[in-house]
C-alpha cells in the first residue's frame, strides 16, 4: 500500500492539492460506513469453513489509550484453505493476546493451522494443525551457522532436512488432488515417513545438547508432534502454514513503506481495506474496479440484512465483467 504522504506528493506533482489527512479521513469513513458491514459478511462466510490458516505480525500505532506509543500492536490474518471460499481477513488488535483469535474465531469449529504460538490455544472448539515449514526452519538455521569447512552432508541437521525434502516432494505431487484423495494417499505414503522421522527424533534426542541449535530443532518437532501430525486428519490441511504467511506479506511490505498507523481508527480501517483487496485478488478480481463497484452499490444496499450483500461477494456470478481480471495474453 502506497503511503498517503507519498500519494499527496504525487498528486501535487499533477497540480492536485489533496492532503494526506483528507485521504486518511476518506479511508476511515468509507471503511466505517460501507466496508465494515461487508467485512462482517465475509467473516460469517469464513467461519463456516472447515479449515482456516492464521498468522500475526507486529504493527506500530502512534496513539493508543493508556499505552506508550512504542508498544506493539498486531495485525492478525485469517484465511480460508485452498478448497473453500477464497477469503483473507485482517484484524487490528492492540496486543498479541490469545483472546483476540479466540474472539475473532468464535463459532468456528474446524481445523486451525498456525505456527506454534501458544496464543492460539485460547481458541475454543477447534483442532490445531502445526507447520512443517517452521519445524524444518530450525534445522536449516542450524546448518547456516556451521563453519565453512564442515561436512554438511554428514550432520544430523542435514539428515533431518532429507525427511522434510521427501515430505514436501510428495505434497507437490498431490496438489491437484481432492481433499478425500489427499487424505487417503497421505495416510498411505506420508504417514510412514512421519513415523520414521519420529523414531529418528526419539533416538537422537538423548545424545544432543538441548540448548544447542540442533537440540532446539529436535525439541520443536517433538513438543509439537501432535499438532504436526494432525495434517493427517483431513486432506484440506496443508503441510505448512505458508499460505497464511504469503497472505500477510502484502501488509508487511506496506508497513515497511508507511512505518506506522497514526491511530487505532486508521489501523482498523487499514485492516478492513486490506481484507477487501486481498480477498478480491484471491478471487481473481481487479481490486480497483471491485472496490469502485462496492462503493457504488453498498450505499444502495440494506446493510443490516447480511443476505442482501451476497450478490457483491467476490465469488458472485453476478459481478460485472469489469471487476474480473482479464486473462493474460499468451503472446
Amino acid at each position: 500500500m502506497l503511503p498517503l504522504d507519498r500519494q499527496e506528493r504525487i498528486f501535487k506533482d499533477y497540480g492536485v492539492e489533496i492532503s494526506k489527512q483528507n485521504m486518511a479521513n476518506w479511508i476511515i469513513k468509507g471503511s466505517e460506513l460501507w466496508l465494515e458491514p461487508f467485512f462482517e459478511r465475509l467473516k460469517e462466510k469464513l467461519l463456516k469453513e472447515t479449515f482456516i490458516q492464521a498468522d500475526e505480525s507486529p504493527l506500530r500505532v502512534l496513539t493508543k489509550d493508556g499505552k506508550p506509543t512504542d508498544s506493539k500492536s498486531y495485525m492478525w490474518l485469517y484465511k480460508s484453505g485452498n478448497y473453500g471460499k477464497q477469503i483473507a481477513l485482517y484484524e487490528y488488535q492492540p496486543s498479541r493476546s490469545g483472546k483476540h483469535p479466540k474472539n475473532f474465531l468464535s463459532g468456528f469449529t474446524g481445523l486451525l493451522q498456525t505456527d506454534d504460538y501458544s496464543g492460539y490455544n485460547s481458541v475454543e472448539n477447534i483442532t490445531r494443525v502445526g507447520c512443517f515449514a517452521h519445524a524444518r526452519r530450525y534445522y536449516t538455521d542450524s546448518l547456516k551457522i556451521l563453519p565453512k569447512e564442515a561436512e554438511i552432508e554428514k550432520t544430523h541437521a542435514y539428515e533431518a532436512v532429507k525427511y522434510f525434502k521427501e515430505m514436501f516432494h510428495l505434497e507437490s505431487k498431490w496438489k491437484e488432488l481432492s481433499p478425500e484423495e489427499r487424505f487417503k494417499v497421505r495416510n498411505e505414503e506420508l504417514k510412514p515417513i512421519l513415523e520414521d522421522y519420529l523414531a529418528w527424533l526419539q533416538a537422537l534426542q538423548p545424545k544432543v545438547v538441548r540448548k544447542s541449535k540442533l537440540g532446539q530443532a529436535i525439541n520443536y518437532s517433538l513438543s509439537n508432534w501432535g499438532l504436526l501430525t494432525n495434517v493427517l486428519l483431513d486432506g484440506q490441511c496443508e503441510l505448512d502454514n505458508n499460505g497464511a504467511e504469503r497472505a500477510i506479506k502484502p501488509f508487511v511490505i506496506g508497513r515497511k513503506n508507511y512505518l506506522f498507523c497514526k491511530s487505532p481508527h486508521g489501523a482498523k480501517a487499514s485492516a478492513t481495506v486490506y481484507s477487501i483487496v486481498e480477498t478480491a485478488k484471491m478471487n481473481n478480481l481487479n481490486p480497483y474496479n471491485y472496490l469502485k463497484y462496492l462503493f457504488e452499490e453498498l450505499p444502495n444496499t440494506k446493510l443490516t440484512n447480511s443476505d442482501s450483500l451476497d450478490h457483491l461477494l467476490p465469488w458472485s456470478e453476478t459481478l460485472p465483467e469489469e471487476c474480473r481480471r482479464k486473462p493474460k495474453s499468451k503472446e
